[in-house]
């Protein structure tokens, strides 16, 4: 018995200090996905008009990197910060921590390299090397056209200064280790031309990030084989939105809508006399931000639309709204 113990003892001992060793290569050999790269290229007034168009209305940083009204329907952007982060993504909307959107006029990343806005953006690492947690959709930025990653820098750089300093995350244990193994080498491809419909869809809706929210979620990470069949719940004072069914299910999602029918879903957001709602207290509040994307080109929208018509049908029905306060009879 006694030398069956020691036996267990030791085994435990092992595998304590492989956790251990694992956890230090973690925290510091990772993130791995190289140095910053050395890049120079002309902000041409086409490439700052290219990246607003996509900042603001396909891939729409400044939704996170701003400041929304959440006391109006989507939370459009309110006026005064342009840029200049602060969003919080707290435990109580059900992240593993405190994350607050960066600072991104001159005032918060100024003195940053374009390789190295690059390699945030592309492979969601920071310019002292740590990393990103993907409430930014890093992985799917490092999968765009090299051109439009200039493009969104060199808009970025013409954001006016806001001076609005930005506290640190704070990251729940396991994540404040798994997060170094988060961040990936960026896997750059070429913008398909918008004759290939459905490839070029496939595009846009990678920089639009479309599947991160139309998926389940489980403790952060995308349930695998639920992409695009909606689920994603969002915890909001009003109450719990959840993300709508997009795939090509006839039943429960966008299989039996037409083209037009969704660029009409977007549209009228975009119209000069639109006007947010105010909400009452136990109103649906979403945080698909409709008026940004509302601004995206109808052909682009289109591509999305064919795009989503080739993903897996998934029937599963949303329940989109449950309210935090009853009703009044």
């Amino acid at each position: 018995m006694k030398k069956l113990f020691k036996i267990l003892v030791a085994l435990i001992l092992l595998v304590i200090l492989a956790a251990a060793a694992a956890a230090t290569y973690v925290k510091t050999a990772l993130p791995d996905v190289g140095e910053a790269p050395v890049i120079s290229f002309e902000k041409t007034p086409a490439r700052v008009e290219r990246g607003k168009y996509l900042a603001n209305h396909v891939a729409v940083c400044m939704d996170c990197h701003s400041t929304r009204d959440w006391t109006l329907f989507s939370a459009p952007l309110a006026s005064g910060n342009l840029g200049g982060g602060g969003e919080l993504f707290s435990r109580e909307m059900g992240f593993p921590g405190k994350f607050y959107a960066r600072n991104i006029t001159p005032y918060g990343i100024g003195n940053w390299t374009d390789g190295e806005i690059f390699r945030a953006i592309t492979t969601g690492t920071s310019r002292d090397g740590h990393a990103l947690f993907p409430i930014m959709p890093y992985l799917n930025y490092g999968q765009l056209d090299q051109e439009d990653i200039y493009s969104l820098i060199s808009y970025i750089r013409t954001l006016a200064p806001v001076q609005h300093d930005i506290d640190a995350p704070v990251y729940d244990f396991p994540v404040n280790i798994l997060i170094n193994t988060m961040p990936a080498k960026a896997d750059l491809t070429k913008r398909p031309a918008e004759t290939d419909q459905v490839a070029y869809g496939r595009y846009v809706a990678t920089a639009a990030s479309c599947v991160e929210c139309h998926s389940k979620r489980e403790k952060g990470e995308k349930v695998p084989g639920t992409e695009f069949g909606g689920g994603m719940e969002f915890i909001m004072p009003n109450g719990v939105t959840t993300s709508a069914n997009i795939s090509p299910n006839k039943a429960n999602g966008i299989g039996s809508w037409t083209a037009d029918a969704f660029v009409a879903r977007f549209k009228p957001y975009a119209d000069s006399s639109y006007k947010p709602q105010k909400l009452a207290p136990n109103q649906m509040n979403t945080p698909m931000p409709w008026t940004m994307y509302a601004g995206m080109k109808e052909s682009d929208l289109r591509a999305i639309f064919a795009y989503l018509q080739t993903v897996k049908p998934l029937d599963n029905k949303v329940i989109k709204f449950r309210p935090s306060i009853a009703k009044a009879d």
